[in-house]
């Protein structure tokens, strides 16, 4: 089923599914950095790589705007939590992927969508896809700006270090980074 739905991304939002892939890659290099069991890591991977899978629903035009989007485009694209629970129905997993995908989103001080959630109400899968997809996310250019670079990906993470993101997760990611033990797959949308 994650390969049927990976490969409608592809079809619909070809930016959208490269950026699972590479989100899911980095959580995985977390996760192994965070010395997580193998299947953790799967369910982890899984996750990821169709964490976005709501955003299959939104206006084409939402999706590869290239100026900053208007208020009601970001409540909608905000809805695709919602709707990717949705789209995976009522199947059951050996991993908690529903779980991580309506609470990728969340952060640590109650700011996050969609549920408000804080500290230990969130998933420790959800808060390793938080941090994997905030970095891949600001050192990409995305259709509406360019890339801010992994440096400054990687500096947003230390300031909302213990506010925003799990402090275990960010200190792992920056570890990965700095050691040069993980780098982005080689690819035109992300900046150094």
């Amino acid at each position: 089923m994650v390969g049927a739905l990976s490969r409608a991304m592809l079809a619909r939002d070809p930016y959208t599914h490269d950026h699972q892939q590479r989100v899911a890659d980095l959580c995985v290099a977390i996760a192994i950095e965070m010395r997580l069991p193998r299947a953790r890591r799967e369910g982890l991977r899984l996750a990821a790589l169709i964490h976005d899978i709501g955003k299959i629903a939104l206006p084409a035009e939402t999706l590869t705007k290239p100026t900053p989007l208007a208020e009601h485009e970001t409540q909608a694209l905000r809805g695709h939590v919602e709707t990717g629970l949705t789209i995976l129905g009522e199947r059951r997993w050996p991993w908690a992927i529903e779980r991580t995908l309506r609470q990728h989103h969340e952060r640590l001080d109650g700011s996050g969508y969609p549920d408000g959630l804080r500290g230990d109400q969130i998933s420790g899968d959800a808060r390793i896809l938080a941090v994997a997809d905030t970095v891949e996310a600001m050192a990409s250019d995305r259709p509406y700006r360019h890339a801010r670079g992994l440096e400054a990906a990687l500096a947003a993470l230390r300031a909302h270090r213990g506010s925003g993101f799990d402090p275990r997760v960010v200190d792992a990611c920056q570890r990965l980074f700095r050691s040069g033990a993980y780098r982005f797959p080689v690819d035109q949308a992300v900046r150094r």
